[in-house]
């Protein structure tokens, strides 16, 4: 089921807008997020063919099925259970039967683990961008070639400087196996012997040529496949990241200079302070009212290691907060699962 088809199949029961917005944190650039939950239909529900997500390829508009949904927040997932309490110039859809699902029947206190896990992921997030802003990856993919070296002459040179050096043709190199030495070639030249070379183009690692007893080599290649391995899954990363990337996010944090990505940070905050709100007031405050707050820190106002000893502190104040909460010590499965079955029962009867 595409997004088209589900916006016209009159099975979502609820649609919102979410993230920046909803928290009352959005800039002129912020996208639009869209949440939402549907129930499948019941020909598919029954069918092999359950579907319990369905979203476009950036994952700015999400629905989730009636199950999937209510599993979540029996986790007290955090971007999920705030759908629960969006505000009303947020909520764009509820039909009555969404009302049913009533945040108190999932607000417990695996929230205290469940918003700090999340948060100090962001903390992570935060910092780790930081390693690709200052160690990018040149466009031009390096071959495994680079990774070779010749040890000659009581030293070690690159394949590339070893073959200048003594006038060379690489298509004329021949490889052979060194036994007992891990990734160790003995390498052989010949114009005439019809050896494949040092490697294949596109190849991940190098050839082995077929070499006569006589031949002599003339050194030893050392080819540092673990290297390489490790080089081809950096460079895959970083140009995915460079793909995928927020150019105008990108570009505000490299030009605050203070080497983490600071709308990271910001929402390792929403999420504590929302975290501490449900232990002592049993209630989900999307819109938030630490806004300058918030922005301050998305704005790089503080730097890193101070935010870091705040989180870390507020933290701990959470562990005092749910010990002497009343909220439940987890969601009534039970009850969950009647009210769900309920809700599906209804849908169908209405829909027919």
């Amino acid at each position: 089921m595409t997004l088209e088809e589900l916006k016209k199949s009159g099975s979502i029961i609820f649609e919102c807008i979410s993230g920046s917005r909803a928290y009352g944190l959005q800039t002129p650039t912020s996208d639009r997020d869209i949440r939402g939950v549907f129930v499948l239909p019941k020909e598919q529900f029954y069918s092999l063919d359950y579907i319990g997500q369905i979203n476009n390829e950036t994952n700015d508009i999400v629905y989730y099925e009636l199950r999937k949904f209510m599993e979540l927040c029996s986790r007290n997932n955090p971007n999920i259970l705030e759908m629960l309490n969006v505000p009303e110039d947020c909520t764009l859809y509820k039909h009555p039967l969404f009302n049913e699902i009533k945040k108190e029947y999932f607000l417990s206190k695996l929230c205290e683990n469940t918003f700090a896990n999340y948060a100090f992921t962001q903390i992570k997030k935060a910092r780790g961008l930081n390693k690709k802003i200052v160690n990018p990856v040149e466009k031009e993919r390096k071959t495994i070639d680079d990774f070779c070296v010749i040890r000659t002459d009581k030293r070690a040179i690159k394949i590339e400087d070893f073959l200048k050096e003594k006038s060379l043709e690489k298509e004329n190199i021949g490889l052979a196996k060194i036994p007992n030495m891990k990734n160790c070639f003995n390498l052989f030249y010949s114009k005439s012997s019809n050896y494949k070379g040092i490697s294949r183009e596109g190849a991940n690692e190098v050839c082995t040529s077929s070499i006569s007893k006589e031949e002599q080599p003339i050194a030893m290649l050392y080819c540092n496949l673990d290297g390489y391995s490790s080089y081809c899954k950096k460079y895959k990363e970083y140009w995915s990241w460079v793909e995928k990337r927020n150019d105008e996010r990108y570009k505000s944090n490299i030009s605050h200079d203070k080497n983490y990505d600071a709308k990271n940070m910001m929402h390792t905050f929403r999420l504590l302070h929302m975290a501490k709100e449900i232990g002592k007031d049993g209630t989900i405050n999307v819109r938030r009212n630490d806004r300058e707050f918030l922005l301050a820190i998305k704005n790089a106002e503080y730097e890193y290691d101070d935010l870091v000893s705040r989180a870390e502190e507020m933290k701990e104040e959470l562990e005092l907060v749910y010990h002497a909460s009343d909220l439940l010590e987890k969601p009534d499965s039970q009850k969950i699962n009647s009210l769900l079955i309920s809700i599906r029962n209804e849908h169908y009867t209405q829909n027919g």
